[in-house]
């Protein structure tokens, strides 16, 4: 089993090296079709999350269904109906809200999505979730794992902060200096690699953040985030991939995923 994973972890880095070549070829592509897979990503594994129509393979959160009034699709893409003024908890997520959850769960995989946001507006991208444990932990219907930060890092105060502004991993690692964003309301396009006890944020072709579970500098991290109280937090799962409802308006599209073996190119 260490072997496995080791070799896991030594594909996703070497993939990684390439990682920014072949973005460029398949975001370009992908980018003049929209919700639509190159034959390149087809034979290298990769599915759709989302068909460009429906919500079909999500459901929310802690919800059988799409909970009403907070998701919909507009011109190719998944809108978060902003919630207007609607009870909140300390950090400003609304405490009756309905995070968008895939109805299957992946282990190690790599993921890929295009986003934008409206001025002043937060949301994140959500993985490695346990929907039993974010349901055991109120609010209920948000889920509790590694986030994507996705915020108006000038308009949003939590955009001001270390560790919550775009392309970070919430409240764990902060992005370096590679990281471009662009103009809220332009498309960003991400991807998350997770491998093993390995993970990776991209931001427009650029590695902004990597992290392992397990290590010194993750076991701090985790020691003085929002996360420290929830047991089982950082625990290593298949597990849910998650569109946060942060109550604000936002955008998804060319949500699309893979998953990664030690075969994989």
């Amino acid at each position: 089993m260490l072997l496995a994973i080791g070799s896991l972890v030594a594909c996703a880095r070497s993939h990684s090296a390439h990682l920014d070549r072949v973005s460029t070829s398949t975001l370009g592509a992908a980018a003049m079709s929209p919700n639509q897979l190159t034959s390149e990503e087809r034979a290298g594994g990769w599915v759709l999350l989302f068909d460009g129509q429906t919500l079909k393979g999500w459901r929310g959160l802690g919800y059988p269904l799409i909970p009403p009034g907070h998701w919909t699709v507009v011109d190719g893409a998944i809108k978060k109906i902003a919630s207007g003024k609607v009870p909140v908890q300390a950090d400003g997520q609304p405490l009756e809200g309905g995070d968008l959850m895939t109805e299957a769960t992946y282990g190690d995989f790599e993921l890929a999505w295009e986003w934008k946001v409206t001025p002043g507006a937060n949301s994140g991208v959500k993985y490695n979730v346990s929907e039993e444990l974010s349901t055991s932990i109120p609010p209920v219907h948000a889920a509790k794992g590694f986030e994507y930060q996705m915020i108006d890092d000038d308009r949003h105060p939590d955009g001001k902060l270390v560790k919550h502004k775009s392309g970070d991993l919430y409240d764990l690692f902060a992005s370096n200096d590679r990281k471009h964003l662009r103009p809220v309301g332009e498309w960003n396009a991400s991807r998350i690699v997770f491998v093993g006890s390995h993970g990776e944020h991209w931001l427009n072709g650029e590695k902004v953040v990597e992290f392992d579970l397990g290590t010194p500098r993750m076991d701090s991290a985790l020691a003085v985030s929002k996360y420290k109280t929830i047991k089982g937090f950082a625990d290593r799962r298949r597990g849910h991939v998650v569109l946060q409802d942060h109550g604000d308006e936002v955008y998804f599209r060319n949500i699309r995923i893979r998953e990664l073996t030690a075969k994989t190119p």
